[in-house]
């Protein structure tokens, strides 16, 4: 049900819910609820042995017991207002853990961001400080559980002190025998579990009452309404809106409005405009995904939509294609060809059974989208929706997809295609264009119609134009192709002067295609050399092959507990509060034996006295004696026990998660694209619950229960001797069973943990992906995976219920035995032993399979929720990368020239693996513009990586102004690097801290940037201004927004040293000249490096390096590569600039 309205929920709801939260509810709420079904028969079974307690009571005490019951009633509605205020913390700690596992989630995703920043340590701090607000409600439950812990060892002393006081004043006459005493005593040993047992439950259901109430607003949220979109209707269009208005949020502003549009079955319509114009919105209300205002909207048949960002599930590449259907041979092998795979193909180890891992992060940008656009081809629909696949995709991968899929002629051509997109060389091939601005269709038409009205369309045409223009200053084969068919034109059309505006365009446009309708067999051997080479780069592509090796399913620990693990949280929990745990436990346990054998001396007494005179002035002092004796064991050593032990497991609680967010912080960037996040945000919730919550419990019950049955052993053992020789083979079968259960039961619990993960993983990756899942209709498929998976994780928590009922029977048993002989022997010793001595040896014995059945499960709970530790403990065993800061610091102000030099530089993802760059040697001079280009996997985001040093070299080094950056700390290095990555991370919180999350900036300095980045205006309309809420991933704000914002946050961070790595991808042309012309403008004195993908960005560099297979093919000027006719000439020639 849960997992069915995560996936129903509408984006208005989803907005009030990050994805860290919604896996907190299904992890712990959802385990607090099963936590509390397995205990719900105490509520009334509790009350049950209470009652029958005190009916045998009244029998031996009369009246009198009724004082006892008073104590009872007292502590009653006591019990519930601390059960009220437990239920006010536990949602305080809920929503600070929601927070903190919020915070984590993103920081684990854009880690790479963190890392490239050196921002490690202000999320750190920020992560530490809700931790602290945690931590402190933690303190305020466990004082709380100080009194729950009087209550549980004082009351049945009370009770009896109460019973016993009240019985003398009754009636004069009234004398304690052993008989009574000892009665009464083991009455009201019975009545202890339930009495600890219902203020237990009670607070349970106080907690999970909170838990209810987050899940039912989850489960009450509102959901997308399916009839917002009509499916059935007349008429031959795929789709139409009839004015129709949409908005994100409930109480929004309408993002799209008044939209009429119809479009025709078969049609390829493209979807043109600037950044936050509503291209992607306006699918979005196509799949039902906005909230409609007004209006109606028709949709025909089924569909297949391309997010803008790849959605990519942790299965094999071919599974991600199938996406659930049947495997057609020919079929599959046609989609491939089309969508560019196979040479993809060939460079995985696997072929297309290679396991892609979480949110693909074993291969490129630009596979993932054709992955998913194979997705959306291989489910043959009807209609496609398809927003801007090709940005993320090389110039000559995206001319193969438009010929061989989505254009014209391709393998869609009799579908309904609905193309979002950037590049304008498109338009004159599609059947009908949309031009959207703020929002509304501005423009819509044939190409040929549009060009013919000045309008929005030509001022994105002259946008694009200007772009041309700046390419134009490089002289390029193919001219005359240009003025050929530029002269078609001018002779096509009449009227030239309509189409002056458009001279760079309609240039670029017609030699794009002139090379797209060439011959076939020259098609054909591009294609195929294009194949060849990617090949053989790819065989040396050893990161890939280093991703592809590694295996990111979880490991499952196997074998005993290690007491390291054990010694590891008591180091945390601190020495000196367990000595001082241990003292109080030692000092309770022994006032508990010493008040019972109070009594029974008491007793003895009276038995022997024959003056009554002389023992009724005996028996207040007596009274007073046993009071006295309790009144220390509750006051000092109970409530002191519970605060040094509240103490010790805060100290423990803090050291380990700090521990735990340390390390994380400290491993390699490469753990993190080779495991999935659900691992360690696992780590992070259920097993830091365990921490929190259960694992100083169960060390507490399992010292008290040990002392308790010592001290059972040592008192039936001094009235009857002869018990030693039946207590050392029932503790040898007691210790059997023991070991027995606790090596299944530890490694089911192991397991448990381990399918735990599963789950979680492919539950956070449904929620990224909900959009394409809801569009392709494949929401039983999901819910099937889930319940197989939810499945798993319950064959081992049921396999741990069994086991628990077969230790059960044995301990029963065995506690029988032990009650029987104790009893038996008490017989055989016929008179020699008082009634006094015998009613507390029997006592003692009927309370020992109570303590035998704790006891075990206790030590067996220790050792399985020990693997929560053990698994948090893990993380500091990893390799780490290099200290942040190091004792040689670089000087101030370093550095200053931005000289980069690479010596004889080797690097490698593994040692069995080839080198990823081999013998690099080059040098930029101060204030360069310097392009890098090379096919995929020639290395060059790996020279990037080894400058930021997120890869160590093997060989060789890297001197930046005159310093080897291996020698000072990596934060030092990046702190003082600069670089603009291909993805847009933002974190949710305001648009200030993400700009400036180190705190250094003013006001003043953010609004210079926003204005240098053309946002100023935008974020001025906000009504929060820089404090403008960012939802998780920036999703509130367009990718061309997004992209700016990284912009800005660059500027803030003014270094001799840029790095960009294909920053404008996704962006439109507008968004794209602006970027470049800011960094030109305000980057003038810095030495910039250029990783592109798109060979027009590095076009206008001073220099550009070649790079193949982690070499260096060439390195000099773009004019002087280009009339040298070598590899550099060759791309730009197939790319077609």
């Amino acid at each position: 049900v849960f997992w069915l309205q995560a996936l129903t929920l509408a984006n208005s709801s989803r907005r009030n819910y990050t994805t860290g939260e919604i896996v907190n509810l299904m992890s712990a709420d959802a385990q607090q609820l099963m936590e509390l079904t397995s205990n719900i028969n105490l509520l009334w079974s509790a009350p049950f042995q209470i009652i029958m307690a005190v009916i045998f009571l009244w029998k031996e005490l009369g009246p009198s017991v009724l004082a006892g019951v008073a104590v009872l009633l007292l502590v009653i509605p006591i019990n519930a207002l601390i059960a009220a205020k437990v239920k006010r913390l536990k949602k305080s700690q809920m929503k600070y853990s929601d927070q903190r596992v919020k915070l984590l989630s993103e920081m684990l995703h854009g880690i790479k961001i963190l890392k490239l920043y050196a921002w490690e340590p202000a999320y750190q701090r920020k992560v530490m400080n809700i931790r602290e607000h945690e931590v402190d409600v933690l303190k305020s439950s466990g004082y709380l559980a100080t009194y729950s812990m009087l209550t549980l060892t004082c009351i049945p002393f009370m009770v009896s002190l109460a019973t016993f006081g009240i019985y003398f004043h009754l009636d004069k006459e009234n004398v304690l025998t052993a008989t009574k005493v000892f009665t009464a005593i083991s009455l009201f040993n019975i009545l202890r579990l339930p009495l600890f047992d219902l203020p237990s439950v009670i607070s349970a259901v106080a907690q999970t009452k909170v838990s209810l109430s987050r899940l039912e607003d989850f489960l009450c949220a509102e959901d997308l309404n399916p009839e917002d979109v009509n499916t059935n209707y007349s008429g031959n269009h795929a789709v139409r809106f009839i004015g129709a208005s949409f908005r994100w949020e409930k109480n929004g502003l309408p993002v799209l409005k008044h939209l009429s549009v119809s479009i025709p079955e078969g049609s390829l319509v493209a979807v043109v405009g600037q950044v936050g114009s509503g291209k992607s919105s306006f699918l979005s209300a196509i799949l039902g995904e906005m909230e409609k205002l007004e209006g109606t909207v028709q949709r025909r048949g089924s569909v297949a939509y391309v997010s803008q960002q790849a959605w990519i599930q942790n299965d094999s590449l071919q599974e991600n294609i199938l996406f659930g259907a049947n495997l057609n041979r020919p079929y599959y092998e046609l989609v491939l060809e089309s969508c560019a795979l196979l040479p993809d193909l060939e460079q995985l180890l696997n072929g297309d059974q290679t396991e892609i891992g979480e949110r693909g992060v074993n291969i490129s940008g630009g596979q993932k989208q054709r992955v998913s656009l194979a997705r959306a081809v291989y489910s043959n629909a009807d209609l496609y929706l398809l927003d801007d696949p090709l940005s993320a995709v090389d110039v000559h991968v995206g001319k193969h997809l438009f010929e061989k899929l989505i254009g014209p002629s391709g393998l869609l051509k009799s579908k309904t295609r609905i193309l979002v997109t950037h590049n304008l060389t498109l338009l004159p091939h599609t059947d009908l264009i949309i031009v959207m601005e703020e929002g509304r269709i501005v423009q819509m038409g044939t190409y040929q119609e549009l060009t013919s009205k000045k309008a929005n369309f030509t001022e994105l045409i002259q946008v694009f134009s200007a772009e041309c223009k700046r390419e134009e200053t490089i002289q390029m084969e193919g001219e005359k192709i240009c003025i050929l068919c530029l002269l078609s034109i001018f002779f096509f059309h009449s009227g030239f002067s309509k189409y002056s505006s458009f001279l760079f365009l309609v240039k670029r446009f017609f030699f794009f295609f002139s090379i797209i309708v060439s011959s076939s067999k020259e098609e054909g051997q591009l294609v195929r050399s294009l194949q060849q080479r990617e090949l053989l780069k790819h065989k040396n592509s050893s990161f890939d092959q280093w991703k592809m090796l590694c295996n990111n399913k979880e490991k499952v620990a196997t074998g005993g507990m290690k007491i390291s693990v054990v010694l590891e949280y008591l180091q945390a929990f601190g020495w000196q509060w367990m000595w001082l745990t241990i003292a109080a436990y030692l000092g309770q346990n022994a006032l508990a034996i010493g008040q019972n054998l109070w009594l029974s001396t008491w007793t003895a007494e009276t038995a022997k006295v024959s003056d009554f005179t002389e023992w009724k002035q005996s028996q207040n002092y007596k009274l007073r004696i046993y009071g006295l004796l309790g009144f220390i064991q509750g006051s000092l050593l109970v409530c002191g026990g519970a605060y040094v032990l509240t103490r010790g497991s805060l100290s423990a609680s803090r050291v380990l998660h700090h521990q735990l967010l340390d390390n994380v912080l400290h491993l390699p960037l490469q753990h993190f694209e080779i495991n999935p996040v659900g691992q360690i945000i696992n780590r992070f919730t259920k097993d830091l619950f365990i921490v929190d919550f259960r694992f100083h419990y169960y060390l507490r019950t399992w010292l008290n229960c040990t002392l308790d049955v010592i001290g059972t052993i040592l008192v039936i053992t001094s009235t009857s001797p002869l018990f030693i020789v039946v207590v050392i083979p029932l503790g040898y079968f007691y210790v059997t069973i023991q070991r027995y259960y606790i090596a299944s039961s530890r490694q089911i619990r192991r397991l448990a943990g381990a399918s735990h993960s599963p789950v979680i993983s492919h539950f956070s990756e449904t929620l990224v992906g909900r959009s394409t899942i809801r569009a392709f209709g494949h929401q039983e498929r999901f819910i099937r995976k889930n319940n197989d998976v939810v499945y798993e994780n319950l064959v081992y928590f049921y396999n741990n219920v069994i086991s628990n009922r077969w230790l059960s029977v044995r301990l029963e048993f065995l506690g029988n035995l032990m009650v029987f002989f104790a009893a038996l022997f008490v017989v055989l010793s016929g008179n020699t032993v008082s009634s006094s001595t015998v009613g507390l040896s029997i006592s003692y014995a009927l309370n020992i399979i109570q303590s035998l059945n704790f006891w075990v499960r206790k030590a067996c709970e220790i050792e399985t929720n020990a693997v929560s530790i053990e698994r948090v403990c893990e993380y500091a065993k990893m390799d780490k990368e290099e200290p942040w800061i190091m004792s040689k610091r670089p000087p101030l102000g370093w550095p200053d020239r931005g000289i980069i030099e690479f010596v004889n530089y080797k690097a490698q993802y593994r040692k069995d693996l080839g080198l990823a760059l081999n013998d690099l040697s080059f040098q930029t001079q101060s204030k360069e513009k310097v392009g890098i280009v090379g096919r995929t996997g020639a290395g060059k985001s790996t020279l990037a990586s080894c400058l930021f040093r997120v890869l160590e070299g093997s060989e060789g080094k890297i001197i930046v102004d005159g310093i080897d950056i291996s020698t000072i700390g990596l934060h030092d290095l990046r702190g003082n690097l600069n670089i603009i990555p291909q993805d847009p991370v933002l974190f949710s919180g305001t648009l200030q801290s993400n700009l400036d999350p180190l705190g250094k900036h003013s006001d003043l300095e953010l609004w210079e940037v926003l204005e240098l980045c053309d946002l100023k205006d935008f974020v001025q309309s906000l009504p929060k201004k820089l404090l403008h809420d960012i939802s998780e991933g920036g999703e509130n704000l367009s990718v061309g927004q997004r992209q700016l914002v990284c912009l800005a946050r660059v500027l803030l961070r003014k270094t001799k040293i840029l790095v960009l790595d294909e920053a404008t991808a996704s962006v439109d042309m507008e968004t794209d000249n602006l970027v470049q012309s800011t960094i030109k403008r305000e980057f003038y004195n810095c030495t910039i490096l250029t990783i592109a993908h798109r060979l027009h960005t590095v076009m206008d560099s001073e220099r550009v390096l070649v790079l193949d297979a982690g070499r260096i093919l060439e390195y000099d000027t773009p004019r002087n590569l280009l009339q040298r006719k070598g590899a550099f000439s060759e791309m730009v020639a197939e790319a077609g600039i």
